[in-house]
């Protein structure tokens, strides 16, 4: 497959989660940031806030498997699995200018809408102590 059937493969590819929901607009403004001085830039972006929703979701996973859940504790990791995922464009603005993406550790902003609907879901779980919630 060509180069240029690749990138019109990957462009349908992100329209279709828009349209399906997965993605929102601080997407479109992570892809505005990449330019020809950081042609790589949503790939870090995505790659550091897999890394990092992959940690937080395993320790949401072992606090859940305690006879006795921990809410408050519980609670602090969905806030920062929420926060990865819909931090604000002008911070991201910010993380752009540095070249060095890991050496600002928990700064992953994608548009992650349905990720943030469902830490929403499981924050108010937690908020009523409902563990199977």
């Amino acid at each position: 497959m060509d180069l240029a059937a690749l990138k019109t493969q990957l462009k349908n590819f992100v329209q279709s989660m828009f349209e399906e929901g997965v993605l929102d607009n601080q997407f479109s403004q992570i892809q505005a940031l990449q330019d020809s001085t950081n042609p790589n830039f949503v790939e870090e972006v995505i790659t550091l806030f897999c890394n990092d929703a992959e940690r937080i979701i395993n320790e949401i996973n072992r606090n859940l498997g305690y006879q006795n859940v921990d809410f408050s504790n519980l609670d602090s990791y969905v806030h920062q699995l929420k926060g990865s995922s819909s931090r604000s464009y002008a911070f991201a603005s910010l993380l752009s200018s540095f070249a060095n993406l890991s050496s600002n550790p928990g700064v992953y902003i994608i548009g992650a809408n349905r990720l943030k609907l469902a830490c929403a879901n499981l924050r108010q779980a937690s908020d009523e102590r409902n563990k199977e919630g």
